[in-house]
């Protein structure tokens, strides 16, 4: 490929005519039209971010008996999921309710929205996203929006010719005060009332000065200031241009200035237009006056000093700024700023701040609670293609992803439950013991769930540590990642509790048996894989199931005489799965209560319907050929070319059906190897 092949393609992506549409421009006359056929070009700023998160669809779901509205918006498509939001949809929902309660004009539009939360909870991120995505749905059609500038300005007022609002503002700014309920008259009539157009606002100082100057020069002709000196184009919302978007980080605090907010005055100007009051002389340049139409980030805004949140207080319920040495400048912007615990405490006991947090929407941004959720997030960052040179062991990440969650759960009061069992509850996984109402109960005791404990970023850092040194020779299980996780414990920034470096190591430790289980069961499926087998066991099984059940005999299908029903093979699968020899009848009329169901409904009984019983059944014919393949011989290092090729066949299983590599198929086969060699030895010691 050369230079002009790669020249025809971008000319064939049509980026003239998109160019074109980005950058119209028209007159005031234009864009009035525009506002009487589509209101929408005129909204606010909520209701832009509150149409844009709507854009891109929801879904809905029911968890613990409640209704859960999933925004597609979080996934963030814009980008292919690179700042997707896992795990926090009630929460996310609750702030894109004060975004709709916003946008329909019933009070949150004059509060500060504050995401609260510990560290790397996705703060940042979600603000990122709201930022990401109203500058891309500036581009849409559906989110187009306009502002004006002045032209021909030379002759009339002895200015520079051309000058562009410095604040974007909505042309409707240029209607003046007094005609504008008459002018909304006409614009809303005949119209639903929430597509009804609302004119918010003043023109900015600059603005002022030059319509003043103009109204003078015409005597009061406000269609000829339009016609001669006004020209409306679209405005595309821009971070890196700052257009519409702003983001406010705080500094050393000796060097905190307001301005940077509120704009400054330009020096050089005064000498040129003599006074340091005259618009011409400020530079209209602050966050404030740059994220008017959009939106504006406070990194870590409880941080700020004390005069910046004082510009806070107006910014949000007047929806004004002070810029000095001027009157009370409009804006229009969301202001969202985001902050830790502590912080957030610290304003709770300030006595001095009750203004701002009476004007504070506070929205809860938690740590993830729930392990599918978890997992996402580490899958994200590293899969297959990401890592492509290093094999990530299947249930690496979900060991990790189990250890950062059991961080964040507290200990459930009910003696009978752990908080392994309570991770697998929150999971999804319920039992006749916890149903949904139960989980419901352990999620409102347990007040601080999710805002203590490990972040995703510890986790995140560990997992790269160990891809790096690379231990597993092209592959990293999860003992290599548990251990990095463990010894970086010693050194943890945000670990200064020995106690709770205790509790933490000792997680770990619960998380490597839940793995030798998960292993263990794999492995003893990939032994007992073979499904005639299964299903041959589960005939036999239910043949003296039935025999049992109706009192009456087998025949043997050797002998062809009748026998009694075949307890010992009855209770040898029962007993797999812990079923007492006090519950065996109930077990067993279970069973074929439901092959009778199936029955009427002309259905046949499969053993993968049951999975306790598949389950049993696997453990059965598991224990049955165990010693044929001499597992155990895997120990020794002493394996015949016979018990290999049938160890082989199970490594190939594991790597076919559960996504294992040669390498921690080997690793695998071997763990289990030696927890059966230690089964074996404590028997004999017996």
């Amino acid at each position: 490929m050369n230079a002009q092949k790669i020249f025809e393609v971008v000319k064939k992506s049509d980026y003239s005519k998109r160019y074109k549409e980005l950058h119209w421009e028209g007159g005031f006359t234009e864009y009035l039209n525009m506002v009487i056929e589509n209101p929408l070009v005129a909204r606010t700023a909520f209701q832009r971010i509150y149409d844009m998160i709507s854009s891109y669809g929801n879904t809905t779901y029911v968890e613990y008996k409640k209704k859960i509205t999933h925004y597609k918006f979080f996934d963030d498509p814009i980008d292919h999921g690179k700042d997707a939001i896992f795990g926090l949809d009630v929460h996310l929902m609750k702030l894109v309710n004060v975004f709709k309660a916003a946008s329909l004009h019933y009070g949150p539009e004059k509060r500060v929205i504050l995401l609260h939360g510990p560290v790397g909870s996705a703060k940042s991120t979600i603000t990122r996203l709201f930022k990401k995505g109203i500058e891309s749905y500036s581009r849409t059609p559906e989110g187009a929006l306009y502002t004006y500038k002045w032209t021909n300005l030379a002759e009339v007022l002895k200015m520079e010719n051309h000058l562009a609002c410095p604040m974007h503002e909505d042309p409707l700014h240029l209607v003046p005060s007094e005609r504008r309920a008459a002018v909304l008259e006409v614009i809303n009539k005949n119209r639903d009332l929430d597509k009804t157009v609302r004119i918010q606002g003043e023109l900015c100082p600059p603005c002022r000065y030059i319509f003043n100057g103009l109204m003078e020069h015409y005597q009061g002709d406000w269609q000829l200031i339009i016609d001669n000196h006004v020209r409306v184009s679209r405005l595309i919302l821009s971070e890196q241009d700052r257009i519409g978007i702003g983001t406010f980080q705080p500094k050393d605090e000796k060097n905190q200035d307001s301005t940077e907010l509120t704009g400054d005055i330009n020096y050089r100007k005064i000498a040129e237009y003599g006074s340091d009051s005259d618009p011409r002389a400020f530079n209209f340049d602050g966050e404030f006056h740059v994220a008017n139409r959009g939106i504006i980030e406070f990194v870590e805004v409880l941080k700020l000093d004390v005069a910046f949140l004082y510009d806070l207080l107006t910014a949000s319920q007047e929806h004004k700024i002070k810029p000095k040495k001027f009157a009370q400048t409009d804006i229009d912007e969301v202001i969202i700023g985001h902050t830790n615990e502590p912080e957030f405490k610290k304003l709770q006991n300030n006595e001095f701040m009750e203004a701002l947090r009476d004007r504070t929407v506070k929205i809860d941004i938690p740590y993830i609670t729930k392990l599918s959720e978890e997992i996402k997030i580490y899958e994200k960052d590293f899969n297959a293609k990401t890592v492509p040179h290093i094999h990530i062991a299947p249930h690496t990440l979900e060991m990790a992803g189990m250890w950062s969650v059991l961080t964040r759960l507290e200990e459930p009061k009910k003696a009978n439950l752990t908080l392994m069992q309570k991770l697998k509850l929150y999971n999804g996984k319920t039992t006749q013991q916890f149903t949904e109402d139960n989980i419901k109960e352990l999620r409102k005791e347990a007040n601080r769930e999710g805002l203590d404990g490990i972040s995703p970023r510890y986790v995140q850092d560990k997992i790269s540590n160990a891809l790096v040194i690379d231990k597993g020779n092209g592959c990293i299980n999860p003992f290599i990642v548990l251990n990095e996780l463990e010894t970086g414990l010693k050194g943890h920034s945000l670990l200064n509790d020995d106690e709770l470096r205790k509790h933490y190591k000792e997680l770990i430790a619960e998380v490597k048996k839940e793995f030798e289980n998960v292993v263990k069961t794999e492995v003893q499926r990939a032994i007992s894989a073979d499904e005639g087998a299964i299903e041959k066991l589960c005939g036999n099984y239910i043949d003296n199931l039935k025999a049992y059940i109706q009192k009456e005999k087998v025949k043997n299908a050797y002998t062809g005489i009748d026998e009694e029903p075949d307890e010992r093979l009855l209770r040898s699968i029962e007993e797999k799965i812990d079923i007492p020899e006090s519950r065996k009848d109930d077990f067993r009329r279970e069973i074929m209560n439901y092959i009778g169901a199936l029955a009427i409904e002309g259905k046949t009984f499969d053993f993968r319907m049951n999975e306790r019983l598949h389950r049993a059944l696997e453990l059965k014919l598991f224990e049955d050929q165990k010693d044929t393949i001499k597992l155990t011989t895997l120990v020794s290092n002493v394996v015949d070319q016979e018990a290999q090729s049938k160890i082989d066949v199970v490594k190939n299983r594991l790597i076919k059906n559960y996504g294992y590599c040669e390498v921690c198929a080997t690793d695998a086969l071997g763990f289990v190897a030696s927890i059966f060699a230690r089964g074996d030895a404590l028997k004999r010691a017996n």
